[in-house]
């Protein structure tokens, strides 16, 4: 299923069910493109501060949410450098 049929039905409160599940999904979905994205930046050389003014966050909050789940083999800039 696309994304925006999962996006319709979300927002359909007739069958709150079925509402419930399409927004999961589209939680899911986010979380895994926002992973994607602050690996690209990275791997574009920005830092976790830039990242977390991107996302409106804390460095703190993206750092915490992000440093363990990124790709391993990307050169995370450190905050000194």
């Amino acid at each position: 299923m696309e994304s925006s049929q999962i996006a319709r039905i979300a927002s359909d409160t007739s069958d709150p069910r079925a509402g419930l599940r399409a927004v999961s999904s589209l939680r899911v979905l986010a979380e895994t493109l926002e992973l994607r994205q602050v690996e690209a930046a990275l791997r574009a050389g920005m830092k976790w501060q830039e990242i977390a003014d991107v996302l409106g966050v804390t460095r703190q909050a993206v750092h915490k949410k992000y440093a363990k789940r990124i790709d391993p083999t990307i050169q995370v800039p450190r905050r000194n450098a």
